[in-house]
C-alpha cells in the first residue's frame, strides 16, 4: 500500500476509511496538493469542483458515524468534459459550446454520486471527442505524465493523464472508437469500453450509435468497483440495458482456467502494430496459457471495419459541422472540418451499406465467441505521438496511428478492455486488449485480473 493517500486504490481508500486510518478529507487534501504541484505541467482538468472539500467533510462525518452512504463514499473521481455534471458547463473542449452550467447529472454521474463519490472536477477531452492526440481549442494541450513531451492519447485525454498522475483513483472516460482504451494504453491504466448500453448515456454524443462510457483506473478491481456504480438503468437512455445491480468484482478472482482465448492479428483489415505491441500480445498469451486457458491464433473473418468506421466517423462529424452556424464553424479544430469535408459526400445508400456491414461485424464476432470466450489483440498500433505535433491527415492517422485496433469492438458493441503490460522500448507503458462477447463484461475483468496478478500495474512519477 502506498504511503501517499493520493496513490491508494479506491479499495484501499475505503478500507482505510472503515478502519479510521484515513478520512476522505485526508485523501482529498493529498490529491489536491498533488494536482496543485503537477497539473500545471500536465493540464488534465477543464475545471475543478469548488465544493469537493464540503463533500469530503460530509463523507468523513458519515464514516465517523459508521453510516457510509454507498460503496464509494469519500472516494475522489473525475468526469470527462463530454459528460454532464450538474452545476458545471459541458464544454466538450470546444469554443463553440455554451458556458452555461447544466441542470442535471448524466446517468453515470448520478450512479457515482449515489455511491458517495466526491467529484474533483472535469477532465479535458479532444474537441467533441473527435480524435486521439490530446489537445483541444478551448483548453490547449494535455500531456502524458510518464513523459510530458508525449500525448496521453484521447479523446479521454484528461482522464488518462489524471489517472496516471495520481489525481485520484477513479476516472470517467467515453469511447466511440477507442477513446477510453487508447489513453489507458498510453498512460498505463486499465480502461474498459463496456457492452453497448451497459452504462446509460444522456445526452447522446455525436457518435451515439457506437459510443460508451467506461472506467479508467490504476487497478482491475477498482475498474470493476467503479463499473458497479456506473452500470445502472436510467430511463433517459432508451438503449440502456435492464438494471443489473451487481458488484462486478464478484468472480473476478476466478481466473481463466478452462477458458478459450483467440489471439487475433487482423480485425477486418491489415492494421499496423509495432514490435512492442506484438510482444505485449505474446506475453499476455503466455500468462493466460500458464493460468490454464486454451490459447490459439484465430482469424475472425470480419468485413473491412476500417471502411465501416470511417463512414460512421465521417458522417457523425459532417452532421456536427453542418448543424452549426457558419460563424461557429470557424472556431472548430481544423481537423474536424477536414474529416467532414473528406468523408461527408457519401450517399444514403453508402451509409446504409456501412450500417449493414456493422451488423455483419457484430454477427461475425458473435460466431467467433461461440467457440472462444475471449479475444486477445493489440490496443494501439504504436506509442503516443509528441504532444505538440500537429494533426496531419487525420483520416490516414485514424487507421494507422490511432485506433485501428479499437474501433471494431465499438462496431460490434462488445466489451473490450485495455490492460497495462510492462513498458515499451522507450520507457512508456505497453498494453494489450482483451474483448469478450456482448454482455460478458465479467470475463474481461477476470482475464485482466489474471494478467495483473503476474504483471502488477506500474505507477507514473511525473516529478
Amino acid at each position: 500500500m502506498s504511503d501517499d493517500p493520493a496513490l491508494l486504490s479506491a479499495e484501499d481508500m475505503l478500507a482505510s476509511f472503515a478502519r479510521r486510518r484515513l478520512s476522505p478529507v485526508d485523501v482529498l487534501q493529498s490529491v489536491t496538493e498533488r494536482i496543485a504541484r503537477l497539473n500545471p505541467h500536465i493540464n488534465a482538468f477543464a475545471c475543478m469542483n469548488p465544493d469537493a472539500a464540503n463533500q469530503a467533510r460530509a463523507s468523513a462525518a458519515r464514516w465517523r458515524a459508521g453510516r457510509p452512504m454507498g460503496p464509494l463514499d469519500g472516494v475522489p473521481i473525475t468526469v470527462k468534459d463530454l459528460v454532464d455534471v450538474a452545476g458545471f458547463p459541458t464544454r466538450r473542449g470546444s469554443r463553440t459550446t455554451d458556458a452555461t452550467p447544466v441542470a442535471d447529472d448524466a446517468p453515470m454521474v448520478v450512479g457515482l454520486k449515489a455511491a458517495g463519490a466526491v467529484v474533483l472536477g472535469k477532465t479535458t477531452t479532444t474537441e467533441f471527442g473527435w480524435k486521439t492526440p490530446g489537445d483541444n481549442p478551448l483548453h490547449g494541450i494535455t500531456r502524458n505524465p510518464w513523459n510530458g513531451a508525449y500525448t496521453p492519447g484521447g479523446s479521454s485525454s484528461g482522464a488518462g493523464a489524471a489517472g496516471a498522475a495520481g489525481f485520484g483513483p477513479l476516472h470517467i472516460g467515453t469511447d466511440a472508437g477507442g477513446s477510453v482504451r487508447i489513453p489507458a494504453a498510453w498512460c498505463g491504466l486499465v480502461g474498459l469500453k463496456p457492452t453497448y448500453g451497459r452504462i446509460p448515456q444522456w445526452p447522446a454524443s455525436a457518435f451515439a450509435a457506437v459510443s460508451c462510457a467506461g472506467p479508467m483506473t490504476r487497478s482491475v478491481r477498482d475498474a470493476a468497483l467503479m463499473f458497479s456504480s456506473m452500470a445502472r438503468f436510467d430511463a433517459r437512455d432508451p438503449f440502456c440495458l435492464p438494471d443489473d445491480p451487481r458488484d462486478w468484482r464478484d468472480g473476478i478472482e476466478t481466473g481463466v482456467e478452462g477458458l478459450s482465448i483467440a489471439v487475433v492479428g487482423r480485425l477486418g483489415f491489415d492494421a499496423p502494430v509495432d514490435a512492442d505491441g506484438i510482444a505485449a500480445v505474446e506475453q499476455a498469451a503466455r500468462i493466460l496459457s500458464d493460468a490454464g486457458a486454451h490459447v490459439e491464433q484465430v482469424d475472425p473473418d470480419l468485413p473491412d471495419t476500417s471502411l465501416v468506421f470511417s463512414r460512421l466517423w465521417g458522417a457523425s462529424l459532417a452532421r456536427l459541422v453542418h448543424t452549426m452556424a457558419p460563424e461557429k464553424r470557424a472556431l472548430l479544430d481544423l481537423g474536424i472540418l477536414t474529416v467532414a469535408e473528406q468523408l461527408a459526400g457519401m450517399s444514403a445508400i453508402a451509409f446504409m451499406d456501412a450500417e449493414a456491414l456493422r451488423a455483419q461485424t457484430g454477427y461475425a464476432m458473435a460466431r467467433l465467441h461461440q467457440r472462444y470466450d475471449l479475444v486477445l489483440c493489440p490496443t494501439v498500433p504504436n506509442g503516443p505521438c509528441l504532444a505538440d505535433a500537429p494533426t496531419v491527415d487525420p483520416v490516414a492517422a485514424l487507421m494507422t496511428q490511432w485506433a485501428p485496433w479499437t474501433f471494431a469492438f465499438n462496431l460490434s458493441r462488445q466489451p473490450a478492455l485495455s490492460m497495462p503490460l510492462g513498458f515499451r522500448a522507450d520507457g512508456l507503458p505497453n498494453s494489450v486488449q482483451i474483448a469478450a462477447a456482448q454482455y460478458r463484461d465479467d470475463l474481461v475483468f477476470r482475464a485482466a485480473r489474471a494478467i495483473e496478478k503476474q504483471m502488477p500495474i506500474p505507477v507514473a512519477d511525473p516529478a
